[in-house]
C-alpha cells in the first residue's frame, strides 16, 4: 500500500472533537476526496491506494452519526406531521366556526325576514281595524245625528204646533 500524501489524522487530527460533530453528509464528501487524492495503481483500471485505517475511522464517524442523522430526520418528519395535523386542526375549527356563523348569519336574515313580514300583516290588519273602525265611528255620528235631526225636527214642529196653538188661543180670546 502507497502512502498518502495527508493521513485523515494529519488533516483533522488537531480538529478530532469537531470531526466527531461533523455530519454524515461530510464525512461522505472526505472520503470521495480521499478517493480524489489517492495514488492511482498503473494498469489497475482505477484502483487507487487508500490508508485503510483512516477509511475504517471515517466510516466509524458515519456509523456513529448515522443513527443521530436518523433520529433528527425521524424527529423533522414527526414535527411536520405534527405541524401538517395541527394545521388541519385548526383549518377545521376555522371551517365549522365559519359555517356556523353563516348558519347564525342565515337563521338571523331568517328571523329578520320573519319579524318583517309579521310586522306588516300587522300593519295591514291594523289598517283594515281602522277603515272598519272610522266607517263603524262615521256610521254611528250620522246615526246619532239623524236621530238628533229627527228629535229636533219633532221638537220643532211640537213647538210650532205649540206656537199656533197659543196664537188660535188668543185669537179666540181676543174674540
Amino acid at each position: 500500500m502507497y502512502p498518502v500524501p495527508f493521513s485523515h489524522a494529519q488533516l483533522c487530527g488537531p480538529l478530532k472533537g469537531w470531526i466527531n460533530t461533523m455530519n454524515v453528509e461530510e464525512l461522505i464528501d472526505e472520503l470521495y476526496e480521499m478517493v480524489e487524492k489517492a495514488w492511482n495503481l498503473p494498469l489497475s483500471r482505477g484502483r487507487a491506494v487508500l490508508d485503510g485505517e483512516e477509511v475504517k475511522q471515517i466510516l466509524d464517524e458515519i456509523r456513529e452519526n448515522l443513527p443521530q442523522e436518523l433520529l433528527k430526520a425521524k424527529a423533522i418528519v414527526a414535527d411536520r406531521n405534527q405541524i401538517i395535523s395541527t394545521a388541519k386542526m385548526e383549518a377545521e375549527t376555522k371551517i365549522r366556526v365559519a359555517e356556523e356563523r353563516a348558519r347564525a348569519m342565515v337563521n338571523q336574515d331568517e328571523i329578520v325576514k320573519q319579524a318583517q313580514q309579521k310586522a306588516n300583516d300587522l300593519l295591514t290588519q291594523t289598517q283594515i281595524k281602522t277603515r272598519e273602525m272610522r266607517k263603524a265611528a262615521n256610521e254611528y255620528v250620522d246615526d246619532l245625528m239623524r236621530r238628533t235631526d229627527e228629535a229636533l225636527a219633532a221638537n220643532l214642529a211640537e213647538l210650532r204646533k205649540t206656537r199656533q196653538n197659543i196664537k188660535a188661543t188668543q185669537r179666540s180670546g181676543q174674540n
